[in-house]
């Protein structure tokens, strides 16, 4: 039985993502960590939230951003980072965008047998490719070191069996 806190994970709520003593808080890219520091500085003005293009990041729990990326991927653009006068999001101070990296679970359909490469479509890094394989579909393949976290492949994945950790 899947509990309500993961069917939520899988619909693009990371809130679970974990990686050390990092947050287990999906902020917005380049948030400073651990948690604690990211909302020292953050003073909830809504600014990146207001600013995001792809409209992946809300204000969560107290107000702080918090992301998902249930209808949307992250662009990486930067306007929040932009937009963030208390450096609470800081590219030079966190130069890796997120902690998390995708992982693909027994519910992908191309690993069930079925065509499905929407996911290596979504991926503007090519960490997921599908390599041809001899009298069958294309093999997903996943780099996980290429991987950047912006969620744009959880968002297509039409049985929800991409999550980021």
């Amino acid at each position: 039985m899947v509990d309500s806190r993961r069917r939520s994970f899988l619909r693009g709520d990371v809130r679970s993502v974990t990686s050390g003593d990092i947050a287990t808080v999906p902020r917005p890219p380049w948030s400073l960590r651990p948690d604690s520091a990211f909302t020292d500085h953050c003073t909830r003005c809504g600014d990146c939230v207001r600013i995001c293009p792809r409209g992946v990041l809300r204000n969560a729990d107290g107000g702080f951003p918090q992301i998902s990326f249930a209808a949307n991927g992250c662009s990486l653009c930067g306007d929040c980072a932009k937009s963030c006068k208390t450096g609470a999001i800081d590219p030079a101070a966190s130069p890796i965008a997120f902690v998390w990296r995708v992982r693909i679970d027994e519910r992908c359909l191309n690993r069930r047998g079925v065509e499905c490469r929407v996911c290596g479509d979504a991926c503007e890094a090519r960490v997921l490719r599908f390599v041809p394989a001899r009298g069958g579909i294309a093999e997903l393949q996943v780099d996980t070191a290429a991987c950047t976290g912006c969620g744009d492949c959880v968002a297509v994945c039409p049985v929800g069996a991409i999550n980021l950790r």
